[in-house]
């Protein structure tokens, strides 16, 4: 196995615990790596304005599309949000927005409008109604890469929100204060961040490991199956790339550091890679977001502390609680600049004003697998957004 480092990160845990033989116990909801090379995996792509501001397009009456990128944790709520919001789905439809006799979407008993959908929430904010499907008041795009390129991009204005599966601090290595002057954090869901084993291996006898045994094993400690009750078989081990708020918050809240040392076999970019090598092979070992569970691989349950911590909603101890030691907020930053000295303008607040709803909560967060806002949460983020038309 080669050795790497992490990277320095300047994060406040939400929380923190003790591992049974760590010296340090400082833990995070989420954390972020530092800055990464910039470069993207995958996406729509594309760059909206760089003040952020509600410009418009050039030549073009309508607004400005508004543009994200950034973690590929995230990516499943903000581009499934976009989807929807591009469609702008009359309130007649019943299965994507509104009502029928057939079918009605969550939430809609608190929303109950004639308007489609990106219609409506743009309407909130000022923008004239299209009225048609398929053409909204102003179109949003998502692209694919890392927290560090999304924390990068909202920063250089090159998008307009940047997505981070951890706090923009340990992304840009900022101080809070700098934080606080120069983006606004629009938390819209929750990741119970899961330990990943191959099918073959959870069904050796491997169904749940110790916080410091998971340690032991992404320290180089231990190496094979046999020392936590499995098979005699080396340890494949699969981490997240640097540069990915995944891995950083995996070191945070397991490793106790940001900068924790690792030992792993393999490093991938996304949380698709992860997922797939975990299909592909019979011994490994791999951490990803909540969304990313599939067959041919089992998430484990975890013992912290005498507290055991199980894949399942229902479960006494879930790591669907907040108390979770891996949970996580997930983010979309918008920048503070000369034009939005609110730190997000209309366009930017129409849109996340979508997800910050019961029909948002249960559409783009909850049946992508991620963890919903509780009410009061969900008020507190509302309350960053400018006030409505």
């Amino acid at each position: 196995m080669s050795r790497d480092s992490g990277r320095q990160a300047d994060a406040v845990s939400r929380r923190k615990y003790l591992l049974t033989s760590a010296a340090v116990g400082a833990a995070g909801l989420a954390g972020c790596s530092g800055s990464s090379d910039g470069s993207s995996d995958g996406g729509d792509g594309g760059s909206g304005s760089e003040d952020g501001s509600n410009s418009m397009e050039s030549g073009s009456s309508a607004p400005a599309t508004v543009t994200a990128e950034g973690s590929s944790t995230v990516y499943p709520i903000s581009n499934k949000g976009s989807s929807y919001w591009n469609s702008n789905s009359p309130a007649s439809d019943g299965e994507y927005w509104g009502s029928n006799d057939e079918s009605s979407v969550a939430g809609w008993d608190q929303i109950e409008t004639d308007m489609n959908i990106a219609d409506y929430f743009a309407s909130l904010y000022g923008f004239e109604p299209s009225g048609e499907r398929s053409n909204p008041p102003f179109a949003t795009r998502v692209a694919l890469s890392h927290s560090g390129t999304g924390c990068e991009a909202v920063r250089d204005g090159l998008v307009d929100i940047g997505n981070s599966s951890g706090p923009i601090t340990a992304e840009l290595d900022i101080s809070e204060e700098q934080r606080d002057e120069n983006y606004v954090d629009h938390v819209v869901g929750r990741d119970g961040q899961p330990v990943f084993v191959s099918q073959a291996i959870y069904d050796a006898g491997v169904e749940q490991l110790t916080g410091e045994q998971i340690r032991g094993i992404y320290q180089g400690d231990i190496t094979n199956w046999s020392e936590v009750g499995g098979p005699d078989q080396e340890i494949y081990v699969v981490g997240r790339a640097e540069g990915s708020g995944t891995d950083t918050s995996f070191r945070l809240n397991m490793l106790g550091d940001a900068d924790a040392p690792m030992d792993v076999d393999t490093r991938f970019g996304q949380n698709q890679q992860v997922q797939q090598v975990l299909q592909d092979n019979d011994n490994a070992i791999g951490y990803m977001a909540l969304a990313f569970s599939g067959s041919g691989i089992q998430a484990i349950a975890i013992d912290f502390e005498g507290t055991v911590y199980r894949p399942d909603p229902d479960a006494e101890n879930t790591i669907f609680d907040s108390e979770y030691p891996l949970n996580r907020d997930l983010h979309m930053y918008t920048r503070i600049n000369e034009e939005t000295p609110e730190g997000t303008d209309m366009r930017e607040a129409a849109f996340l004003n979508m997800f910050l709803t019961e029909f948002g909560q249960k559409t783009f967060v909850e049946d992508v697998n991620y963890i919903t806002l509780p009410t009061s949460d969900i008020e507190a983020e509302r309350e960053k957004l400018p006030d409505q038309a």
